[in-house]
């Protein structure tokens, strides 16, 4: 490794709660090169943030630095002084509306720091703005600079949140999730570009994620955080093809491969949770969770043990790691049988429109859809943020009513508007959204909740606490967790409760939507394991919207692939996942960051979506890689039939695209 830009030695980092200090990080040490990229990873809570925050020098107010040294450049900070006197480091955080000013036009915001930081003019500082959004590759940069932050698109925002943290030039650029909550596309222009940005800094960079894809793809180098200590660390290649802690390996076992389903294997989530925060823990702080301990583990804190070339491990069998079994365990339970051509559709959507906006400027957001979700299947539905998928799943929960077209359940045309419908009708058909903390009512608990959606959706169940606890049971809460209120939860107790509530009534469909794009990879293994069992338990059937085709590939029976609110591809999960592929399909399955071999070239898409109905021919035509010519931008692309039900809906003949897609995956 170069000369290390960022040296972090012992750190010890605590919050004080209710007047007690309770520890965070626990002699945390760790180095960066000039040019090197490291990536932390970690579950929730385990301290990611707040080594980022301590390395800022921004701890919040409760928080303090009881010892150990961040040096940055020449920079160094200790419990004596915990500010940098100036700005060395930069932050892009998680969510980039956090980031940006929304009273304030975006080229204004990053050329004030340009005028602040370098004290030129507003000329000046508007001409460098301008430089940095082309460098950025931002499509238009000259209009760019006159938007406010709610008129771009989520790639936009993040890629202007990254402009403000370079325009202050740092010595070390930290990436807080720089992609959790995009679409596989933008995460791949969002790589790309942290790609092209680290060949032309001679600064460090520290990469915050518990995408381990995303880790592998960008970093030189990976550590792996738990409970507060840095438990394992090594060049990323070797890490993730081989760990040598038991949390690493759980984490890898954790995360759903892109070639796997439900029916060939089972998730492993790692059990339990991490200790509470300032727990002292005598022994190792993973014992209670991992396969391997033994009687020393509770006595004896292991130290960085050597394991291999640039390597540690704090493990006292470190050796033995490898010996654990890899990927998903094979799945205990016969496969459901799949649905039968002869059993009536559950739930069927015959050309379904639904435009927002005026006259003038109308928005078509679901364009003549139609698809049928059978009983006991599990329909994915894909595409990129503004593809229509979440206004389509709000037409058939009944919370938008259609413009056009009808929603037919068990062969029955039911009406579009909540209201209208019958209680049998609002039973059947539940929705499960992706963030209970906005759908959950902060002030009650959770066995209230669930008992009040008994009482409306199953009023004539007389014993609604032994519901209640029966639900509870169903999703993996404890009895003790129905008196917690929703913030005294997890994320992933949260989004259990969720999904109890959404069964209260023993709906046929529910409708998940980006169910679990914001968990850790451990507690999404937990929750996707518990749809699939609740699924084949109760015969219960899914729309499944997620933008993560490995998470929609191992649950779903089927998929639907939406671009700007049309149905473009549909197909049993096998079919839609290899050759032939819809051009925008193939876009996306391209985009997927994947652990586990070489990088494949990625097929990227021309500029980005069209305003919707200004198209003619097929709606994909300005950004395909396949365009054939003018038969794509005057003509609409017929439906052509594929084996076994799978359809695509484009001009290319199927046998062509196969040919040139087997040659294009090599």
């Amino acid at each position: 490794m170069s000369r290390p830009l960022l040296e972090v030695r012992e750190l010890v980092v605590s919050y004080r709660r209710r007047g007690v200090a309770r520890r965070a990080l626990f002699n945390v040490s760790l180095s960066i090169g000039a040019g090197e990229a490291y990536g932390l990873v970690g579950e929730s809570g385990c301290g990611k943030s707040t080594l980022a925050l301590a390395v800022l020098g921004q701890l919040p107010a409760a928080g303090r630095l009881e010892s150990g040294v961040v040096k940055l450049a020449d920079e160094t900070l200790d419990s004596g002084r915990q500010k940098h006197p100036r700005t060395a480091a930069a932050l892009v955080p998680q969510d980039p509306g956090s980031a940006l000013n929304p009273g304030m036009r975006v080229g204004e915001q990053v050329a004030e720091v340009y005028r602040y930081q370098q004290a030129l003019s507003w000329r000046d500082s508007y001409g460098r703005a301008l430089e940095l959004f082309r460098r950025l590759a931002l499509q238009q940069p000259e209009e760019l600079l006159r938007r406010y932050p709610h008129q771009l698109s989520g790639g936009q925002q993040q890629r202007i949140a990254i402009a403000l943290a370079l325009a202050a030039e740092p010595t070390l650029l930290i990436l807080d999730e720089p992609t959790t909550g995009l679409d596989a596309t933008v995460q791949a222009e969002i790589v790309d570009l942290i790609g092209e940005l680290r060949s032309k800094m001679s600064g460090a960079t520290l990469l915050i994620s518990h995408n381990l894809g995303l880790v592998a793809r960008l970093c030189d180098r990976v550590g792996v955080l738990y409970a507060g200590r840095l438990v394992e660390e090594g060049e990323a290649r070797d890490l993730f093809r081989d760990p040598r802690h038991p949390y690493t390996a759980g984490l890898l076992r954790a995360l759903p491969r892109l070639g796997a389903n439900k029916r060939d294997s089972r998730l492993e989530p790692i059990k339990g949770s991490l200790p509470p925060l300032g727990a002292l823990v005598k022994g190792c702080v993973y014992a209670e969770r991992c396969p391997l301990v033994q009687d020393v583990c509770g006595k004896v804190d292991p130290p960085a043990l050597p394991a291999g070339s640039g390597r540690f491990s704090r493990c006292h069998f470190e050796e033995a790691v490898p010996l654990m079994r890899r990927g998903q365990s094979p799945s205990p339970e016969a496969p459901a049988p799949p649905p039968s051509p002869a059993v009536l559709p559950l739930l069927e959507a015959r050309q379904l429109e639904k435009a927002f906006g005026s006259v003038r400027g109308r928005v078509r957001a679901v364009d003549k859809v139609s698809l049928v979700v059978s009983q006991g299947e599990v329909l994915g539905l894909v595409g990129e943020s503004g593809s229509g998928k979440t206004t389509l799943a709000k037409l058939l929960v009944g919370l938008l009513e259609p413009d056009a077209g009808e929603i037919l359940l068990f062969g029955e045309r039911t009406s579009g508007r909540l209201e209208k419908r019958t209680r049998a009708s609002l039973r059947a058909i539940q929705m499960v959204f992706q963030n209970p903390d906005t759908t959950l009512n902060p002030s009650w608990t959770v066995g209230a909740i669930l008992r009040r959606a008994i009482r409306r959706l199953d009023p004539g169940r007389v014993d609604r606490g032994a519901g209640a606890e029966a639900l509870a049971a169903a999703v993996q809460l404890r009895p003790q967790q129905l008196r917690a209120r929703p913030r005294e939860l997890s994320g992933g107790q949260r989004q259990r409760g969720a999904i109890g509530r959404a069964f209260a009534g023993s709906p046929q469909l529910i409708v998940c939507d980006e169910p679990v794009s914001s968990l850790d990879v451990s507690v999404q293994a937990a929750i996707l394991n518990l749809l699939v069992d609740i699924q084949q338990e109760r015969q219960a059937s899914y729309l499944f919207i997620s933008h993560d085709l490995a998470v929609v590939r191992y649950v779903a029976d089927r998929i639907a692939v939406m671009y700007l609110g049309a149905v473009v591809e549909t197909g049993s999960a096998d079919d839609v996942f290899r050759p032939p592929h819809h051009p925008y399909t193939e876009a996306l399955l391209s985009s997927a960051l994947v652990l586990g071999g070489e990088p494949k070239p990625a097929v990227r898409m021309r500029g980005s979506p069209a305003s919707r109905g200004a198209t003619e021919g097929c709606r994909f035509h300005p950004r395909c890689p396949r365009k054939l010519g003018s038969i794509c931008e005057t003509t609409p692309p017929p439906w052509q039939r594929g084996a076994e039900g799978h359809e695509i809906c484009c001009h290319i003949p199927i046998d062509q695209l196969r040919i040139q897609q087997e040659v294009q995956a090599g």
